[in-house]
């Protein structure tokens, strides 16, 4: 296990100058954590794949630092009323939040805003994991691959749609930023979540579908859906055989849905450096990457200077992909 970097002021102020290197790692862990337990927000319903990550994560993190670490299910306002809640709590790491691309980027560039801004406060921790968006065609689209989906598009401008599980969600804005990109004229079809927009995809009522490829594995692997690609810079371990948008046709294509936990923003730094380390230990284990994989997540593991600086990329993009499609209202 790699320590927090400590300097000897540190240990002097805990009192461990003279300590044995074997004893400041537990010791120190114990200084700088919380009295009582730390609450992982979870800003969706329970049951979800956010949800099942962060029990594990939880699990094996409070393993690890030898601190009960407990899931708190916030829903509500797509998780900005969960994002909200660590973003006013007590910075001294009680209170942790397991956040997405949703409400570190979709929430805050949306109409109207979220009700915390992104960066200034929270203090990014660590990337857990990404999970890939997938391009899929019904069963009646004649197109094999992407480039035949582009011709055929191109074809018949304004003919087919696509359908999401609503508006603002990261298989929405990945549909956006392909018709952008791809040069094409596809309607949207939101539907109230992924569940009812597979329903329509394998009956045939819509021809596209971008959808979580977690969500959507089982249908690809039963032959009820049919995988074109999937959306991340590298292919899916979980779908080797399934191309990325960018090597499928459209170049420099990448979208993905991501985990990643934050703390309120004055967290201080010796316990972000703490959590970090501990976090990426946690996602290094065998088990847990196993469990990612079986969600088709790939595990991750990051500083919290990776986690600030992707925050930083995925609002400059998705503000561009939101922009031009004229804000994203809520109902």
């Amino acid at each position: 296990m790699s320590n927090p970097k400590l300097s000897r002021r540190d240990l002097i102020k805990w009192g461990l100058a003279a300590a044995p290197c074997s004893l400041v790692q537990p010791v120190f862990a114990q200084a700088v954590l919380p009295k009582g337990p730390i609450t992982l927000v979870v800003p969706f319903a329970a049951g979800g794949a956010t949800d099942v990550v962060s029990r594990l994560v939880a699990q094996k993190l409070s393993e690890r630092i030898a601190h009960s670490v407990v899931v708190e299910n916030v829903a509500g306002g797509g998780g900005a009323i969960g994002a909200a809640k660590v973003a006013k709590a007590a910075a001294d790491g009680s209170v942790l939040l397991m956040g997405t691309v949703a409400t570190h980027a979709i929430n805050p560039l949306s109409t109207p805003p979220a009700p915390y801004d992104a960066q200034r406060d929270f203090a990014p921790i660590s990337l857990v994991a990404t999970v890939p968006n997938v391009l899929l065609v019904s069963a009646s689209v004649k197109a094999q691959n992407v480039r035949e989906l582009i011709a055929m598009l191109k074809a018949a401008p304004g003919k087919f749609s696509y359908g999401s599980s609503g508006v603002g969600t990261p298989p929405h804005l990945s549909g956006e930023l392909f018709k952008s990109m791809a040069g094409v004229d596809i309607g949207h079809i939101p539907y109230k979540g992924g569940g009812p927009a597979m329903t329509d995809l394998v009956g045939g009522h819509i021809p596209i579908l971008f959808d979580v490829l977690t969500g959507a594995a089982s249908h690809i692997r039963a032959g009820s859906a049919r995988a074109l690609a999937v959306t991340t810079s590298k292919r899916s371990a979980s779908f080797p055989d399934i191309p990325t948008l960018a090597e499928a046709g459209v170049p420099g294509f990448e979208t993905y849905t991501w985990n990643a936990i934050f703390g309120p923003s004055k967290l201080p730094q010796p316990l972000v450096d703490l959590l970090s380390t501990e976090l990426q230990a946690v996602v290094a284990q065998q088990d847990v990457q196993a469990k990612l994989k079986d969600l088709s997540a790939t595990p991750v593991g990051s500083t919290s200077e990776a986690l600030a600086s992707m925050v930083k990329t995925e609002l400059d993009k998705w503000g561009t992909v939101i922009k031009s499609i004229g804000g994203l209202k809520r109902d």
